[in-house]
């Protein structure tokens, strides 16, 4: 039904219909853009609360340190300094971080707009895995950028904010340093966690299916193992494990997401 409807619209009627979608989701995107320049000082605590010794890691690792009477587990304290050396950079630190949390609110919304534009050249089946599609990358995503945020960069910070050569050296880290640091490891974590939509998708095409995933499982590993290293700041094997374990779960749950695309095939 949707196909048919579709058909009768026109090119110019499509381009008219995506200008109005498109102008909503910028329209959306400002305001939510303003909402979080404009409550800087809430935005701002939540992006350096990694850099704090209360953050709530480093607590749940002192009260599990407690429980097994094993004190080693807790860190200690420690005092990140931060500096900005750029006339205008704290200015524009603020818009940028703006225009990104503005994004990551209105993403839903903007999702559900794209959606609403191609719903109607989809299938009723179509249309039902599409929802599914779009919920369960958004939920990936999203699980990639909360390990990130509550273990991978705070743990990745603690130890580069505080490693030292001499003691006549002290650590200043430059605001735009940490701001990007952050942000990059968000993105790429986040992207990471797509490897079963990926998967899904090359299944789909007849590109890849289950026994092909199974005999190159080793070969995965090892390439894991290179990605983390590569986006993981430190070199320490703990960090690079907290980053390779959870991506490596994802590329054994799409091989059973591949083995049931077979199935129904």
């Amino acid at each position: 039904m949707g196909k048919e409807n579709n058909q009768q619209m026109t090119f110019w009627e499509h381009v008219e219909v995506f200008r109005k979608v498109l102008f909503r989701c910028l329209g959306v995107w400002t305001v939510c853009t303003l909402v979080a320049f404009c409550f800087k000082d809430l935005l701002f605590d939540f992006l350096f609360a990694p850099a704090q010794s209360d953050f709530v890691l480093y607590r749940g690792l002192c009260h599990l340190a407690d429980m097994i009477k094993w004190n080693a587990l807790c860190p200690r304290d420690f005092n990140a300094q931060f500096i900005n050396t750029e006339l205008a950079s704290q200015f524009m630190t603020h818009l940028w971080v703006s225009l990104w949390f503005g994004v990551i609110v209105a993403f839903p919304y903007l999702i559900y707009q794209l959606y609403g534009f191609i719903s109607p050249a989809l299938y009723k089946q179509e249309k039902r895995y599409s929802v599914m599609l779009i919920g369960f990358g958004a939920l990936l995503f999203g699980m990639g950028v909360m390990l990130n945020y509550f273990v991978i960069f705070p743990f990745s910070f603690r130890f580069l904010s505080t490693y030292q050569v001499q003691e006549q050296v002290v650590n200043q880290i430059a605001l735009s340093s940490y701001i990007n640091t952050f942000l990059m490891l968000s993105l790429l974590l986040g992207i990471l966690f797509e490897i079963p939509i990926l998967a899904y998708f090359l299944a789909k095409l007849g590109l890849i299916d289950a026994d092909l995933l199974k005999t190159y499982r080793k070969h995965a590993f090892v390439v894991i193992c290179i990605i983390a290293a590569i986006i993981t700041p430190t070199a320490d094997i703990f960090t690079l494990l907290l980053v390779t374990m959870p991506i490596y779960l994802l590329y054994e749950l799409s091989i059973m997401i591949v083995k049931k695309i077979s199935l129904k095939n």
